[in-house]
């Protein structure tokens, strides 16, 4: 009987229950999309590094693992320098130039490359032939609608687009090492270095015994450089969620407070009814929370559910530039930071109404 009358009073108020639920599920869906967008971005980072095919990787000095790179600090002479070391069974280098986040121009020695990770694998199109030819991704090509044989003018000089390989592989824009070399005034420099190893199980050992005749650079194993890449291990991005997690829980309970109220002062008469014919405080109050519960769990259900429209979006509109996952291990704690905040938003009106005395209630127009 108490599960009807819950029922009833929440589909009695068809707009307000809808606006509720859609409030709380806005409020979920900020959370998972965060989270899933900072979970893809970083795990298409690792995928990246892993098609490389290196057990090692040599960034400049005064670099830390998960920082973006660009410029060529670094002489090409280590390269020689490297693959003298024992393990160490090939070694190439590349000239990395930032664009618009998140895209790089990586400058690639594709003979080098390929003898390391096997080569690019194309859709379309083959590996740059002439100075002026670049190969792109196939979510860059989708992106910017190109496809082999197109033009595209990027860090002032134009281009020819001579492949299109899938997405996922080392860099989403490559061209001759050389060529960016020249372009960036940076010939016979680099900005890191991968190294393949006979054994890959060697790769924490043999990257430490390299920081000597390398004068201490920044030296990793690719184990460590893919444990580096975490959300944990980014303040900033940590931060960020944190405050989105509190503005999504902050506006969860403002809606749901608003709705509440209203809905208090509203049956105003029949808290009163509900009371004067025996119902206690705690019914009332059992009552008012019940519904919130039921708004929170709705709106964390539709919350879920909107996510993937989030990621059909992106994958579809914005192809390649953010990578949204389904982090399954955030939906209960979405759902509980929604439940929370609903149910404190409750507190509030549902204290109003245990006080509300009963003949005041029924003498209510």
């Amino acid at each position: 009987m108490l599960n009807k009358l819950i029922f009833a009073n929440l589909t009695h108020r068809p707009v307000r229950t809808l606006l509720s639920v859609l409030a709380i599920a806005v409020e979920v869906t900020m959370i998972l999309t965060l989270v899933g967008v900072s979970h893809g971005t970083i795990d298409s980072t690792k995928n990246r590094a892993k098609a490389v095919g290196a057990d090692i990787m040599v960034r400049p000095r005064g670099t830390s693992v998960i920082s973006s790179l660009s410029g060529a600090p670094m002489s090409d002479k280590y390269l020689g320098l490297l693959l003298q070391q024992p393990h160490v069974t090939a070694v190439t280098g590349v000239v990395v130039q930032s664009l618009q986040f998140p895209d790089s121009v990586f400058g690639i020695d594709f003979a080098a490359f390929s003898k390391m990770s096997g080569g690019f694998r194309y859709l379309k199109g083959h590996d740059p032939v002439n100075d002026d030819d670049m190969i792109v991704d196939e979510d860059y090509a989708q992106k910017y609608h190109l496809h082999v044989g197109s033009g595209v003018n990027l860090i002032a000089n134009q281009w020819h687009i001579s492949g299109i390989v899938q997405s996922g592989q080392a860099a989403r824009i490559g061209v001759k090492l050389k060529t960016l070399q020249e372009l960036e005034g940076t010939p016979g420099h680099l900005t890191m270095i991968y190294v393949k190893l006979d054994d890959p199980g060697l790769a924490d050992q043999v990257a430490e015994q390299l920081k000597s005749p390398l004068n201490d650079d920044q030296i990793y194993s690719l184990n460590a450089l893919l444990a580096a890449y975490d959300v944990s291990n980014i303040g900033m991005l940590r931060d960020f969620i944190d405050v989105v997690i509190l503005v999504a829980m902050v506006v969860g309970f403002i809606v749901v407070f608003m709705a509440m109220y209203t809905a208090v002062l509203e049956r105003t008469r029949e808290i009163g009814i509900i009371k004067a014919v025996g119902g206690s405080s705690g019914l009332v109050l059992s009552i008012l929370l019940r519904e919130t519960l039921l708004l929170a769990v709705g709106g964390t259900l539709l919350g879920i559910g909107l996510t993937y429209g989030s990621q059909w979006m992106m994958k579809h509109f914005e192809p390649g530039s953010l990578v949204q996952e389904t982090v399954y291990a955030w939906w209960p704690v979405a759902g509980a930071i929604a439940i929370v905040g609903a149910l404190l938003g409750a507190v509030v009106p549902g204290i109003k109404a245990v006080k509300q005395d009963v003949t005041e209630a029924l003498s209510y127009e």
